[in-house]
């Protein structure tokens, strides 16, 4: 496991931006009030101003599903230093992350539950992924403001029904994911239905079966265990968009959406001399298949195939 940056934790809580800063549930449009998407973002470590931007937008688009009534939610954020597939990955980034959602709802009154999943299976099946080996030592140490607040308000445990205690009114659960021989679905689907109508929201998470010799996540079961994981409504969602074939570089551009605005499509356009900019292309009612995505990037518009408005070049 890489503990890159983790040093960055220990910092003491700042005063944040409060929500009505982000542009909190505007009364026009969403996209006018958002920050522009920061650039250089294949260049890491991140300053501090580019990881908070993802915060700001991540808390601010959770907040706003949750003031609407929905409660199993889903943040995904795949920049580089959110993304477990590269060796740039900082875990510190996505534990602060996890502790300004957390001081979101705090700050507000509500008590929060900050989750992360233990060792799963039994015998010599038992065990966790790697990625979450010691994150719960390590998200209990950080600095949580005033120990009073936080013995009143913010509390740990893992994933599962047992964890769901009739004081907690929102739980956020960091990164769920399967391991070899081990499926964590049956954890979450047993601490949703404790929740009940309690907010409870995954961030980023790793869903996918993980096939192995025990006969855990093979075909029998399949079809359900993807319908549980595609129940979750992505209140965020930001992913940089590269070339075909390519996993990093170049960026293409980028795809947004914060609850409750619109699917929005970016073509990143390379200036020169190291400057560069992300054009707003299209909006997206739902979120694009691939396909949608490559033909506003390239400008292959299919007529009355695709819920587009188009904007900016193509527009």
């Amino acid at each position: 496991m890489q503990l890159r940056g983790i040093a960055h934790l220990s910092i003491p809580r700042r005063q944040r931006p409060g929500l009505s800063q982000c542009g909190a549930r505007p009364s026009e449009s969403l996209h006018d009030s958002l920050e522009p998407i920061p650039l250089r973002l294949n260049t890491t470590p991140y300053p501090r101003e580019i990881r908070e931007h993802f915060y700001r937008e991540a808390c601010l688009a959770t907040n706003n599903a949750v003031n609407d009534g929905l409660h199993q939610l889903e943040i995904r954020c795949i920049i580089p230093e959110l993304n477990p597939e590269m060796d740039v990955y900082r875990i510190g980034t996505l534990l602060e992350l996890m502790r300004e959602l957390a001081f979101t709802f705090a700050d507000d009154g509500k008590r929060v539950k900050a989750c992360v999943q233990g060792s799963m299976g039994d015998g010599i099946f038992s065990g966790m992924p790697l990625a979450l080996a010691g994150t719960r030592r390590i998200i209990e140490s950080m600095d949580w403001g005033d120990e009073e607040d936080k013995a009143n308000f913010i509390r740990f445990g893992a994933v599962g029904a047992k964890e769901v205690a009739d004081e907690d009114e929102l739980f956020i659960v960091r990164a769920p994911q399967n391991a070899v021989a081990n499926c964590i679905i049956p954890d979450l689907e047993a601490m949703l239905e404790a929740a009940g109508t309690r907010p409870l929201t995954i961030v980023n998470p790793r869903l996918k079966d993980v096939p192995s010799s025990a006969g855990v996540m093979q075909i029998r079961g399949r079809e359900e265990r993807e319908r549980f994981t595609a129940s979750f409504f992505q209140c965020y969602n930001f992913r940089l968009l590269y070339k075909a074939a390519t996993n990093f570089y170049p960026i293409m551009g980028a795809l947004r959406y914060v609850y409750p605005g619109k699917y929005e499509v970016y073509r990143r356009k390379d200036l020169g001399f190291g400057e560069e900019r992300y054009d707003l292309l299209g909006e997206f009612d739902e979120e694009p298949m691939k396909q949608d995505l490559g033909d506003v990037l390239y400008g292959r518009r299919k007529v009355g195939e695709q819920k587009l408005k188009a904007r900016g070049l193509f527009g």
